[in-house]
């Protein structure tokens, strides 16, 4: 099924906790990136109202050609000839991520923003740690 039926109830549970809104939002997921045109960054980027970024391990759509082996490289991803996004390397030799524009924002923004916030590891931090926090819950509750 579609990730953001799934997904969206929960996250939009945890937005309204939320005192400040954030200036941009980076999911786990695609943005445009997606067969239906539209994945988890572009539904929660449109229901939040707030710029959202899709960064996601694989890809779901289109062609590139690969990215140079350095931190910073990236390629173009097109779906039938559209730039839907692009792949970036975020760590010297280390397999890039799938970075697609959600909502308010362009592909070029996304990536200088996916690299920035990603200055030690393959995933963005805000991404790596909600793995970690999510994996670490889920220890406590099957302990």
């Amino acid at each position: 099924g579609l990730l953001t039926f799934r997904e969206a109830p929960v996250l939009l549970k945890a937005f309204e906790k939320l005192q400040h809104a954030p200036d941009v939002v980076i999911f786990d997921g695609q943005g445009i990136a997606h067969p239906q045109g539209m994945g988890l960054a572009t539904h929660m980027g449109l229901w939040l109202g707030l710029p959202a970024i899709g960064c996601a391990k694989s890809r779901l759509v289109g062609e590139f050609e690969p990215p140079g082996r350095e931190r910073g490289a990236s390629s173009i991803l097109r779906h039938h000839g559209v730039p839907v996004g692009a792949v970036l390397r975020t760590r010297t030799g280390v397999k890039p991520v799938f970075v697609s524009p959600g909502h308010l924002i362009s592909i070029e923004e996304s990536l200088s923003i996916v690299l920035q916030a990603a200055p030690r590891y393959r995933l963005p931090e805000p991404v790596r740690l909600a793995h970690l926090y999510v994996n670490e819950a889920r220890r406590h509750r099957e302990g």
